[in-house]
């Protein structure tokens, strides 16, 4: 028995049943037996067409007819006013209902309607479709006339929920903050969206007034470069860490330094990672990677050490807190270590590249990093409460799975883990030409983007590691990506200058966003989504906005 399927019109969903084996092609002879799909009525139809083209042929040689009238024409598929059978699949390839028969000028606003009616969701949620990795953008039929995609076959349509709210593309520079008087080598805002930190070589740490886009608090007390800054889930911390070797926490409604520097480390300390909203609220432990190949977990509160962690033999080049309570590290001596950091025991160690590993990111981390708060910036007031959503939040991240982990190095590649699976990668990522500088996860967990030396911006398939697309257009070396709260936008910093912003739906360069005056070493997109910070070479911090 063949298996049914759902006929479905644009402005009802009907159960009408029938075999799936009705052809979608249009044919030169009636084919009324043929439709009935029975063998016989098939083999019957093949013998009436060479009936046609010998009683043809004998015509042409009376000189009769020409050769054309009795060829039949080719096969064509009915693109303008058939139907296709579909099959709907999640992401995880779970099929949703029965086979449907859609026709072709169905779009994706009707099959956002259908999914929403078939999931019986309470509230409607938007949704991105895609064919072979492909979003489909409008007509069904015009899309599989675009891609060349056969039609005989069950068509799989896979349904992608998107962001309920959608964030506008950067287009100018509505500040440039001026202030440091050196390189600025990291910005990052707070997980409201509301407020700006910053490190720079000139040994200070700025807060921003994003509202007067002036300079706030200046921090000062470290002796080094200030290489990262970090701020803690619940907005009450921001940690930094410089080539003097030591950690100073600040407050940011002040810019005062709390406390004395918390030293421990023998050389310079390059990133700090603090402990999920969810695992801990108001926020106190951090974990801070040093070039020594030490890790350090610290208390906020008494500013000291409570666990080292030894194993790396090179320096540690990035570190990631996951919501499971485990630390993830990477290394130069090309490892990458997973930690518990509880009781500061080596977990699991990850092997896999062939050279430095420079950067890591989670599935989860944008849950992780916001905490309590949406993409409005809001929170609730207790603790208790903030602590439940900021669990809500990172379980709605995760779905149902473990956290995955990307990781990108010198030897050109990027690697996708399970870390809670197995130790060997999931996928191997080949197609840069040079060194890998950053990987980043989107928000929804779906995407991953990567900048490379090569002066390129490529799109992988973060459940899968299947490579996309490249975006060009830089022409010197990208050092940073960062996403847009909806999952939509990426931005681009490099060396040439220039900032970039891609549209993933159409994959291609949205905004060119010259300004710079030098070198754009970091950039950061709000978690609100309404504005993009950056900086560089030029000491200017520049705000962008729509």
């Amino acid at each position: 028995m063949p298996t049914p399927f759902v006929r479905v019109t644009p402005s009802s969903v009907e159960d009408l049943r029938r075999p799936t084996n009705a052809p979608l092609f249009a044919s030169p002879i009636p084919l009324r037996s043929f439709r009935r799909g029975g063998i016989r009525d098939r083999t019957a139809c093949r013998s009436s067409a060479l009936l046609v083209g010998r009683r043809g042929l004998a015509k042409r040689r009376e000189g009769g007819v020409s050769e054309s009238d009795t060829i039949p024409p080719p096969i064509r598929y009915r693109m303008e006013r058939g139907n296709v059978i579909c099959q709907l699949q999640s992401r995880d390839g779970v099929d949703l209902g029965p086979k449907l028969d859609l026709p072709f000028d169905v779009t994706p606003t009707q099959l956002q309607a259908l999914v929403n009616d078939m999931l019986q969701s309470g509230e409607p949620l938007p949704y991105a479709f895609y064919v072979d990795g492909k979003e489909v953008v409008g007509e069904l039929g015009q899309f599989l006339q675009e891609m060349e995609r056969s039609v005989e076959e069950t068509l799989k349509i896979v349904y992608q929920p998107q962001a309920i709210f959608r964030v506008r593309p950067v287009t100018r520079c509505s500040g440039s903050m001026k202030g440091h008087s050196e390189a600025v080598l990291s910005v990052q805002f707070s997980p409201n969206g509301r407020e700006l930190a910053s490190g720079s070589g000139d040994k200070t740490v700025r807060f921003w007034d994003l509202n007067m886009q002036l300079p706030k608090h200046e921090g000062t007390g470290h002796t080094g470069w200030v290489l990262c800054v970090a701020w803690s889930p619940d907005a009450q911390w921001v940690a930094s860490g410089s080539m003097d070797c030591c950690i100073r926490l600040w407050d940011p409604k002040t810019g005062s330094t709390v406390g004395s520097p918390m030293k421990g480390h023998s050389k310079w300390v390059s990133v700090i990672a603090w402990e999920p909203a969810h695992l801990c609220l108001p926020s106190r432990r951090f974990v801070s990677g040093s070039k020594d190949g030490r890790l350090k977990i610290w208390d906020a509160i008494t500013r000291r050490c409570t666990i080292s962690l030894s194993g790396h033999q090179m320096a540690v080049t990035c570190l990631k807190w996951g919501g499971d309570g485990l630390i993830y590290s990477s290394s130069r001596d090309c490892q990458i270590s997973i930690w518990d950091s509880d009781e500061g025991k080596l977990v699991r160690q990850l092997r896999g590249h062939g050279h430095w590993v420079n950067t890591m990111a989670l599935s989860t981390e944008y849950a992780l990093r916001t905490g309590a708060f949406d993409h409005t910036g809001t929170c609730p007031k207790s603790e208790e409460a903030a602590k439940e959503k900021a669990l809500t939040r990172y379980n709605e991240a995760r779905d149902g799975k473990p956290e995955r982990l990307v990781s990108g190095s010198d030897d050109f590649t990027l690697l996708l883990w399970v870390p809670m699976v197995e130790k060997r990668p999931k996928a191997r990522m080949t197609g840069h030409m040079q060194l890998v500088n950053q990987v980043q996860f989107s928000p929804d967990g779906r995407w991953i983007v990567s900048a490379s030396f090569d002066k390129s911006v490529k799109l992988w398939d973060g459940m899968t590691g299947a490579f996309v697309t490249t975006l060009v257009g830089h022409v010197g070396p990208v050092y940073q990506v960062a996403w847009s709260a909806d999952s939509r936008l990426v931005v681009s910093a490099s060396k040439d200058s220039t900032l970039k912003v891609w549209e993933l739906r159409s994959r291609k360069l949205m905004e060119d966003l010259p300004g710079h005056a030098d070198e754009v070493f970091s950039v950061d997109w709000s978690p609100d989504g309404a504005k993009v910070a950056s900086g560089g070479k030029d000491r200017v911090v520049k705000v962008w906005h729509n």
